[in-house]
């Protein structure tokens, strides 16, 4: 490819960037207005304007029961895509999910235990986002602590132990399911499914920072993980510090991650999804991917929470059977493509 062909494809790719950010406010406003509750423009611009002439019923669904829930389903699906993003281009390969280090199993068993004990309800409720981040920052402070050991065996072994906590988790997070009481078991089920129905403010400001620390590391490391696309050893080659680059996006990807299924619970395929669909329309460099993976996952995500509190109105689903029942199509059809397990 010339040098002109180069910057043409590279303003498109910018201008589709500059599309999908523009884009995402309409996706928040539109989920806002929607609902059991259906808010018209003439409300939502005067609920946005700060008129008074709103009734108080619908003010009290838009700001404090919709605008909460959409900026963290936002929040959340751009986290989940972020980490996504940084992990596939860690492991060069578009399939790799954030589930593979292990983090949303670890995440999982610390609500679960709160869940089995009836502590959920402590601390106003913060024990269990706290418990659930906990057990997700325990499984990532169990993986690095083999991250030394790795570095010359590179990403391979990152995968084989993230497959072993995982299992581990799992084998625990199912004794306290068979365990658990009729009520406790329905309350751990619908959150290994995922939900952005319990959100609040100060939920949202504590995601928001999470966010905006994963997003500086991967952001500063954008350069290094387009050069680990030619492979660990050439990197290195390139002045990359490929076991820091390592150890710094697998924790960045952790703590996007915790945040996300503390808050939210156990979502899948977001990660896996918005990534790729980024690379499909912007191409390979990770400047263009990471952002371009956060807008797509957080607009996948608010509009999967729009269908999981409309489709089956006045009950409400599990969003993560709908990021499911997305993302299993999808990652059949990536299976189908040849290109999909180029590394």
């Amino acid at each position: 490819m010339n040098r002109a062909a180069a910057d043409d494809a590279s303003r498109r790719a910018r201008g589709r960037l500059v599309l999908l950010a523009a884009c995402l406010p309409l996706v928040l406003l539109a989920a806002a207005a929607l609902g059991a509750v259906t808010i018209g423009p003439a409300d939502l611009w005067k609920l946005l304007s700060g008129s008074a002439d709103v009734p108080a019923v619908v003010r009290a669904v838009f700001w404090e029961i919709r605008v909460p829930r959409v900026f963290l389903a936002a929040l959340v699906g751009g986290s989940l895509a972020l980490a996504g993003a940084g992990v596939q281009g860690l492991f060069r390969n578009p399939l790799a999910d954030p589930a593979l280090i292990g983090v949303s199993a670890g995440a999982a068993l610390g609500a679960v235990l709160c869940f089995f004990f009836g502590w959920e309800g402590l601390l106003g409720g913060w024990l269990l986002p706290l418990a659930a981040f906990a057990g997700g920052l325990l499984a990532v402070l169990i993986l690095m602590s083999f991250h030394s050991g790795f570095a010359a065996g590179g990403t391979a072994k990152l995968i084989l132990a993230g497959v072993a906590l995982n299992a581990m988790a799992g084998s625990v997070l199912g004794f306290f399911l068979f365990s658990a009481s009729d009520d406790a078991l329905r309350s751990m089920t619908f959150w290994t499914l995922g939900s952005c129905a319990s959100a609040q403010w100060p939920q949202v400001l504590v995601l928001l920072v999470f966010l905006a620390a994963g997003s500086f590391i991967l952001r500063r490391h954008a350069r290094a993980l387009d050069a680990l696309q030619l492979g660990e050893e050439q990197a290195a080659h390139l002045g990359v510090p490929v076991a820091r680059v390592r150890g710094e996006t697998i924790a960045a990807a952790a703590l996007l991650v915790g945040a996300a299924t503390a808050f939210a619970g156990t979502i899948g395929f977001i990660g896996l999804v918005a990534p790729h669909m980024a690379r499909l329309l912007l191409g390979g460099l990770h400047r263009l991917v990471l952002p371009a993976a956060l807008l797509l996952g957080a607009m996948l995500l608010v509009l999967a929470d729009l269908g999981a509190r409309t489709l089956t109105a006045p009950a409400e689903l599990a969003v993560g059977i709908l990021t499911a029942a997305i993302g299993g199509p999808f990652f059949l059809w990536l299976l189908r493509r040849p290109s999909s397990w180029s590394v």
